[in-house]
């Protein structure tokens, strides 16, 4: 006959809980339950708590009680339809394995079954941030010794997160993007039938302003100018300028061939379709990157990777004397966090800076709804935010036409 009984192997709190079942030579398995104790209130002559005069011990001793009867009850089943029975079998009857296309009611196991359907409709990048957050997610219930589900979303889930984020030292901003993700989860899970939490929809994210910076007009004429001996400066220079020209993206400006070139009334555009939104965009190519274009014999500069394309601009804009010191938040390769201070303009340049450049600089000069067309903004609230603009400055600009 078979025998289950109850032990522990860590000494420290809480200590997780384990379930062994014997009978005779043939089977001995042992899995973890999701049960846990303080070593001090457990009986290792008896396999149980101690002191079940406390109720929540007695409640613990309740619950496994009824896990060894229906465990036993499933391995008379078991045995009598000749099942094999191992340690496997036992992990599986104590976490049974997610069925074949079921929708996973835990929020790590969500973060994959999401992913698997959106990795064929997301970015690359924006994948890859899905990736980060359900890693950091995995961390945090390794500190708080649980596994969250999407309906244990709500605000003491949150206030437990923040505080391990913020021990992590991530950012404030980051640690609101991460949330503002997981609410995106939990959405898409009850879009799928999965039951969420009342206070999910009341989870602020609140983002921090920051500074935003970019390339004035005189700075971009300065790289522009910029007598650069290294080939492969020069070329990442180009795209830096066409960056700042055409406002764009690097997933997008970095594929730019002159075969997607067409004219117009003698106006050269170039036409693609944006990799974030999908949206087909045609953008009237400047002066600037037509001159470009002329020194290349009519090519685009070549194409380089984003991390190079990253260390290679902020070396011509250290070349092109950008080197004052201004407040900004940077990646620390030690910590592996984003650190806020004052650096040097350069150390400060990426791929995103040609996009913003454009948005702001010609803020006032070129039409907003016009502005919006090319960097491909749905609204003008969040072309307005990107760069900065208060709605204080929005009403100044608006004076000028009085």
């Amino acid at each position: 006959m078979a025998s289950i009984t109850f032990f522990i192997q860590s000494k420290n709190n809480p200590a997780g809980i384990y379930i062994r079942i014997r009978d005779g030579r043939t089977i001995d398995a042992k899995a973890k339950t999701k049960f846990s104790i303080d070593p001090g209130n457990w009986s290792a002559a008896k396999g149980q708590p101690k002191n079940l005069k406390d109720i929540a011990l007695k409640n613990l001793n309740q619950k496994l009680i009824e896990l060894k009867i229906a465990l036993l009850t499933q391995y008379n089943k078991a045995v009598s339809a000749n099942h094999f029975i191992d340690t496997q079998w036992l992990k599986d009857y104590i976490n049974p394995p997610a069925m074949e296309g079921a929708v996973p009611e835990k929020l790590v196991d969500y973060f994959t079954y999401y992913s698997l359907h959106k990795k064929s409709t997301v970015e690359l990048a924006t994948w890859k941030k899905l990736q980060v957050i359900k890693h950091l997610l995995e961390r945090f219930e390794k500190e708080m010794k649980r596994s969250y589900f999407i309906m244990d979303v709500n605000a003491d889930f949150k206030l437990k997160f923040e505080a391990y984020c913020q021990k992590q030292n991530y950012a404030a901003n980051t640690i609101a993007r991460a949330i503002k993700f997981i609410k995106t989860i939990c959405n898409h899970a009850k879009a799928n039938g999965i039951e969420i939490h009342f206070q999910l929809s009341g989870l602020a994210c609140k983002m921090e302003k920051g500074t935003k910076v970019f390339l004035y007009p005189d700075e971009i004429k300065k790289i522009l100018e910029k007598n650069l001996e290294q080939d492969y400066l020069d070329n990442a220079r180009d795209w830096l300028i066409i960056s700042c020209e055409t406002g764009q993206r690097v997933s997008d400006f970095m594929r730019f061939t002159k075969d997607m070139i067409r004219y117009e009334e003698d106006v050269p555009l170039i036409e693609f379709t944006q990799v974030k939104t999908d949206k087909v965009m045609a953008v009237p190519l400047s002066k600037t990157v037509r001159s470009i274009l002329k020194k290349r014999d009519g090519d685009f500069p070549r194409r380089i990777s984003d991390q190079r394309y990253n260390k290679y601009i902020k070396d011509v804009c250290r070349l092109a004397g950008l080197t004052e010191k201004i407040s900004g938040s940077k990646f620390n390769n030690e910590t592996k966090r984003k650190q806020t201070g004052k650096f040097q303009k350069y150390e400060l340049v990426t791929s995103h800076i040609g996009r913003r450049s454009f948005s702001t600089n010609y803020y006032g000069i070129i039409p907003t709804s016009l502005l919006i067309n090319v960097t491909g903004h749905t609204r003008e609230s969040s072309f307005l935010e990107y760069i900065g603009k208060t709605v204080t400055e929005k009403a100044i600009q608006l004076a000028k036409y009085f």
